[in-house]
């Protein structure tokens, strides 16, 4: 069977992407000629970091009344997309920072605009950790909370300049007050007391830096701390005063159609070397990859499962988009539906990444590849408790028929 040796490569055919006009683009290489050494090294290269750190990337998810440049959810996704596509543990390290960004924005409200404005005017990194097992607790001393404990899953921390911290107001013993009393600040990541514990040991997104950051008696102003909405987050925002209509939109939505844009950004990448590889490669008994059917029936499928989910993607951000732009406010249906619709195409994009691995065969567990490296990093994806299948269709389920929703 012939193929053709030169002329258009046919994935990016089929699955065409502009990368024209992003923030981004200047780094693309830099980003791409680190991705391996960030894997073995577990830390993205430090000179990427500092570009990175203050450029017009780090700005997209603020709007103009705090010195963004309020770039669109579709645009944003683009942006990671391509990013992924060369270093996954970038991107999930900057998706993470636009996502909270946003959500820090919808938090702290309209009465800390001048703080927030200076947060991006600075271009500056911030992270939250507050994973599952974090516990901080803060002692309210004159016209400062005092804040010790362990926040866990803290992506980006060793990279970020601020981190977001959920407390629960403690008395003079340190114990809990009841009733409970949660409040949300931003403290410094350089301050006195504040330590990143490099605890991320993961097979994939090693450089991610997702680990637990420990507070020790940290002071912060009390008039930058706020409510913590909490488990009604969503519906709270809908109501109450914001800085732009946009900060109305849940952060755990639009994470997951960012999410799903660095998942097809990965997959995409995986399908065009794969192709590339099994055009030349021989199987078992010295026939080509590329005359076998299973080959080709797997790899048509890879790449159909792929179209449908970036489809799919596109939809659900372009909804939110247009949501955005005639000023509604969305509802509880929409909400899920977004998280629905991602959750879909991310298990799509894992059912691709899966046939890729079947065709790889046994020399894909013997060689050290960039698709190793890549569908390592790609597992942590429909992994992430925001998109997670289990999570959300449980929820989508409850509500098709009616009755309460889990608060998370």
């Amino acid at each position: 069977m012939s193929t053709i040796p030169h002329g258009p490569d046919p994935v990016t055919t089929f699955l065409p992407r502009d990368e024209s006009g992003l923030e981004v683009t200047p780094l693309l290489g830099a980003i791409e000629a680190q991705a391996r050494l960030a894997d073995a090294s577990r830390s993205i290269d430090g000179s990427l970091v500092a570009a990175l750190r203050g450029s017009d990337f780090m700005r997209m998810s603020a709007t103009p009344e705090i010195a963004g440049s309020g770039r669109s959810m579709r645009h944003m996704g683009l942006e990671l997309e391509a990013i992924a596509a060369r270093c996954p543990n970038t991107a999930w390290c900057l998706w993470n920072h636009l996502c909270v960004f946003h959500l820090f924005v919808g938090s702290l409200g309209p009465a800390h605009v001048e703080f927030l404005r200076q947060i991006v005017s600075r271009g500056e990194w911030v992270c939250f950790p507050a994973g599952a097992g974090s516990g901080v607790h803060g002692r309210i001393v004159g016209e400062n909370a005092v804040l010790s404990g362990r926040a866990a899953f803290g992506t980006g921390a060793r990279y970020a300049d601020w981190c977001g911290v959920v407390f629960a107001v403690a008395d003079e013993s340190d114990q809990t007050v009841t009733p409970l009393d949660l409040r949300f600040t931003m403290v410094r990541a350089d301050a006195r007391g504040v330590v990143v514990d490099p605890t991320w040991d993961g097979s994939g997104l090693r450089a991610s830096a997702t680990d637990d950051v420990h507070y020790t008696e940290v002071e912060v102003p009390l008039d930058r701390c706020v409510e913590w909405f909490g488990a009604n987050r969503a519906e709270s925002l809908r109501t109450v005063p914001v800085v732009h209509h946009r900060y109305r939109e849940d952060w755990v939505g639009l994470s997951d159609l960012w999410l799903g844009s660095m998942a097809l950004g990965v997959v995409r990448a995986a399908l065009i070397e794969a192709a590339a590889e099994f055009r030349d490669r021989k199987a078992i008994m010295g026939r080509s990859m590329v005359d076998r059917p299973t080959v080709q029936v797997n790899l048509g499928r890879a790449v159909a499962l792929t179209a449908s989910a970036r489809a799919s993607i596109a939809e659900a951000t372009a909804e939110v988009d247009r949501r955005i732009d005639e000023g509604l406010v969305p509802t509880e249906a929409d909400y899920y539906r977004q998280q629905a619709i991602v959750t879909m195409a991310v298990e799509q994009l894992e059912r691709a990444m899966d046939l890729l691995a079947r065709t790889y065969g046994g020399n894909g567990l013997r060689e050290s590849s960039d698709f190793d490296r890549r569908s390592r990093d790609f597992r942590a994806m429909p992994l992430h408790i925001n998109v997670h299948h289990d999570r959300v269709t449980h929820q989508v389920g409850r509500l098709a028929l009616g009755i309460e929703l889990d608060p998370f």
